[in-house]
């Protein structure tokens, strides 16, 4: 995301941008400007929590105050696409006349770093921080029929960059970063039936940039960054129905902001990172062995970058390379591409690559089509500009532009529809839009 300023000058630039993204270096965990997102929604839960039925009104709480124009670090936890009942090469697919944006209700408190989790068809907005950089305990549903954002019972710790997943009628906030800028080792568990909050077990150590994901009966949690600054390799699974973290078998590369992807008894921990650089390990951990593999590394190593699923590639996309302490950055087009079923990295031509150079943007997987858009570039303003991924052609073809062009937007994919949420472009915004197929 940008520095206080960008946007109006140099600072736009990649050097300058970079120079934003040194927080939490030591001096940074008290004056931090980068905080994680967290987990999506999607995941796999136990059969006794499917029933949801979820509120759309919530108690009466003041609105917040304007968020802060900041810096952050890209966290995802992308759920895999259910698969399609036929193989990508023969599904239709939309043209780029198919895709259009539509403008939502704008975000009903102003604040950045909050998590956006899909349940029940509804989005939920967790968290996040206001313009002095202090965390928060909003909470927030967005219903799409209504097209209308309402309050919920607030947080009872406020924090921000939180890991969050969905249980069914329960949705689990793990860490992130409190009030005293500082990580956080709380997890609580909303009930969207009984409309209230409840503590669960702590984490073994406080630590934000936790990677999560749902399987059955168990929460795991991946990775993370404590106080003392050193990236964690902890693997801990929580059990539901006894109100326990388990430790399990160590991560091989401790990291923190990594990307997690859940595929059947796997999950797919790409990327992350150490201090403030990037990493591209990419290592698999089995739920039924209990156990983790190496695979090969990711090809490029890239700061800011997104990851996509679909139902048989991960996409490694866009972001910063690092050069030498940090200097010399530069905003990339590569895309990088595993295949899931051959086992390994697609070698890929530069015509393959993103027609932008892009860091800290929005992407997603709409109906066979990897879709990017917004983010931050060589330009000295943020980016307006989306692309599809055409896997016939293997090329990138244009899409209508975002409406109000931003970085470092909360994103979640719902109905055949892309969201952006918040975001900064020559200061924060609370719009809300969607990229949309036609029939969405």
């Amino acid at each position: 995301m940008l520095s206080q300023g960008t946007g109006t000058g140099g600072e736009g630039t990649a050097s300058g941008w970079a120079r934003g993204g040194s927080a939490w270096t030591a001096a940074g965990i008290s004056s931090w400007k980068r905080l994680e997102r967290a987990a999506q929604g999607g995941l796999e839960v136990p059969k006794e929590f499917l029933d949801v039925s979820l509120p759309t009104q919530g108690t009466d709480r003041a609105q917040l105050s304007p968020s802060l124009p900041g810096s952050t670090l890209t966290h995802s936890i992308i759920p895999f696409p259910s698969i399609s009942p036929f193989p990508p090469s023969t599904m239709e697919l939309p043209s780029t006349k198919d895709f259009h944006w539509k403008r939502l209700a704008p975000l009903p408190s102003r604040r950045v770093y909050s998590t956006l989790v899909e349940a029940g068809g509804q989005v939920f907005a967790v968290g996040g921080c206001d313009d002095n950089g202090v965390p928060v305990d909003s909470f927030e549903v967005y219903s799409p029929e209504a097209d209308r954002w309402a309050p919920l019972p607030a947080m009872p710790t406020a924090r921000a960059g939180v890991a969050v997943t969905v249980l069914g009628k329960r949705i689990m906030v793990i860490g992130g970063v409190g009030a005293d800028q500082l990580p956080l080792k709380v997890v609580e568990m909303y009930n969207t039936d009984e409309g209230r909050w409840r503590k669960r077990s702590s984490l073994r150590e406080a630590a934000m940039g936790i990677s999560v994901t749902a399987k059955d009966y168990r929460v795991y949690a991946a990775g993370g960054m404590g106080s003392d600054l050193r990236p964690h390799n902890f693997l801990q699974h929580y059990d539901v129905l006894k109100d326990i973290w388990v430790s399990l078998a160590a991560m091989p590369t401790p990291r923190y902001a990594a990307t997690s992807v859940l595929r059947g008894t796997k999950i797919y921990v790409l990327g992350g990172r150490q201090s403030k650089y990037a990493v591209n390990a990419f290592e698999v951990f089995d739920t039924d062995t209990r156990s983790w593999t190496k695979f090969p590394s990711i090809p490029n190593k890239r700061a800011f970058s997104s990851f996509v699923a679909t139902e048989e590639k991960l996409f490694s996309l866009g972001g910063l390379r690092q050069g030498r302490l940090y200097r010399q950055p530069k905003f990339m087009r590569t895309v990088d591409v595993f295949d899931l079923e051959q086992g390994g990295w697609m070698k890929m031509e530069r015509s393959c690559y993103l027609k932008k150079r892009r860091a800290d943007f929005v992407a997603g997987y709409l109906r066979g089509r990897v879709v990017v858009a917004g983010g931050l570039g060589n330009q000295p303003t943020v980016l307006e500009s989306a692309e599809a991924f055409h896997p016939e052609k293997n090329k990138w073809e244009s899409l209508p532009p975002m409406p109000t062009p931003r970085c470092a937007c909360s994103s979640i994919a719902l109905r055949d529809c892309l969201l952006a949420v918040g975001g900064v472009s020559q200061g924060l915004s609370t719009a809300v839009e969607a990229l949309c197929l036609s029939d969405s």
